[in-house]
């Protein structure tokens, strides 16, 4: 999995980018984690449009870095859901605790 991390305005974006799953979630809690930490973004904005897979260790980054974020008061924004993946957070529950986007702001240079 690729990770990139945009810091933008108090708006923290990570664009996943390949399969989310458990043998990817750890590096990926790892580093967007570091950045919050030092950063402690208002927002968390998570990107997905590159995803074309996550299974429920992708659900589990998803709660932990809310759970984070609320230690700051910032709130996780998810975007570029999938309808798949739009289905698997709404199921999980997830879409309770994250808000979900329609669109990604896509205004970064690969």
């Amino acid at each position: 999995m690729n990770l990139q991390i945009e810091l933008k305005n108090g708006v923290m974006t990570a664009y996943l980018c390949g399969e989310l799953d458990h043998h990817t979630a750890g590096s990926v809690r790892e580093e967007i984690d570091g950045t919050a930490r030092r950063m402690k973004p208002r927002v968390l904005r998570l990107d997905f449009t590159e995803v074309p897979f996550m299974d429920s260790s992708g659900v589990g980054l998803i709660l932990g870095r809310v759970r984070s974020a609320a230690m700051w008061n910032g709130r996780v924004h998810l975007t570029g859901l999938s309808p798949q993946l739009r289905r698997m957070a709404e199921l999980s529950g997830v879409g309770k605790l994250a808000s979900i986007e329609q669109d990604a702001e896509r205004g970064r240079a690969l």
